[in-house]
């Protein structure tokens, strides 16, 4: 017999997280624990606004399923059980975490994935004034980082990005928009950041305007995020982006995460994976994909106050496994 236990955390954050959307203080995630045997599994996930989430939603969602859970579930059967999402990542990865455990490995390793001894990550550069974005950016440089991410919205993209690449010039850069720009002016910006060396960017336009991105010549790479979700996603994003954002909480967990990554590059997608805020649990559920990605995005335990223990290695850039 199998026990459940479904509950919330809220892990503070050491700064303020700025994005196109607003500014958080918290990393406030939903936590799944499936015990079985005396061996324990633990998933966790961040629900999203922006897909219509809530800590209540995705607490009610997880609860609908429990009784199954504790007869018996399969990963398998919780694919068709819930809809892809918050929900059915913890599920998902608290699933995939009891049957590693019970192999006593890690996840990777109960799917023959050797992991190198680092991973680069991406370090965010929040939203701010260009000299305060320029400031961050040094400092993150200064500390170790090499790929650096960032924030705009639709405001001073000129001046913030000049200041930035002023102040790290060998710093692999890459811009995500957040869904905040529009068609009109686009090819210009494109430009702009190909000639400062950006190297990809992300998801420029609000998702239900992709149709803008078809047939448009553009110098850089753009990267799905908020416009890919799961396998169903990739039709509607060829010939519009050249690379998706893979994360947990929008594929709803690993197994359709493995999937998504398996298809997209047979159709000649370059993979990012990236992350919420959230918790160390979090990321060690998504290492498996890293081998597969042109880009690692996992500093969300980065900026918590308090990271969950045990914690993953984190140094400025660099995930020591």
């Amino acid at each position: 017999m199998r026990t459940v236990k479904v509950y919330e955390e809220a892990w503070p954050l050491h700064t303020p997280f700025v994005i196109s959307r607003g500014s958080r203080s918290e990393a406030c995630v939903v936590v799944v624990e499936i015990e079985e045997d005396g061996i324990k599994g633990a998933g966790e996930c961040t629900p999203y606004p922006r897909y219509g989430e809530s800590l209540a939603s995705v607490m009610a969602q997880i609860m609908t399923i429990v009784p199954e859970l504790e007869k018996g579930m399969t990963r398998e059967a919780l694919q068709q059980a819930l809809p892809a999402g918050a929900a059915r990542n913890a599920v998902d990865c608290a699933l995939w975490s009891l049957e590693a455990h019970r192999q006593n490995h890690t996840i990777s390793e109960s799917l023959g994935v050797a992991l190198p001894e680092t991973i680069v990550t991406a370090q965010t550069v929040v939203i701010g004034e260009p000299s305060q974005m320029a400031a961050s950016a040094r400092a993150l440089y200064e500390s170790g980082a090499r790929l650096l991410k960032v924030k705009l919205d639709d405001h001073l993209i000129s001046e913030r990005m000049v200041a930035i690449r002023s102040a790290v010039p060998d710093a692999t850069l890459i811009v995500d928009a957040n869904e905040s720009w529009r068609s009109e002016g686009l090819a210009a910006r494109c430009q702009l950041l190909a000639d400062l060396g950006v190297a990809m960017l992300e998801q420029p336009l609000p998702s239900a305007e992709d149709a803008a991105l078809e047939n448009f010549i553009h110098p850089l790479p753009i990267c799905a995020d908020e416009s890919c979700h799961t396998r169903e996603s990739l039709a509607g994003l060829k010939g519009r982006y050249e690379m998706v954002n893979i994360k947990l909480d929008k594929t709803g967990g690993l197994t359709e995460a493995l999937a998504l990554a398996k298809q997209a590059r047979a159709e000649g997608f370059a993979l990012m994976l990236g992350c919420m805020l959230c918790t160390s649990r979090a990321i060690s559920a998504a290492l498996p994909l890293t081998e597969q990605v042109s880009f690692a995005d996992l500093d969300g335990p980065t900026w918590l106050a308090v990271d969950v223990s045990p914690a993953l290695n984190f140094t400025t850039g660099t995930l020591h496994l």
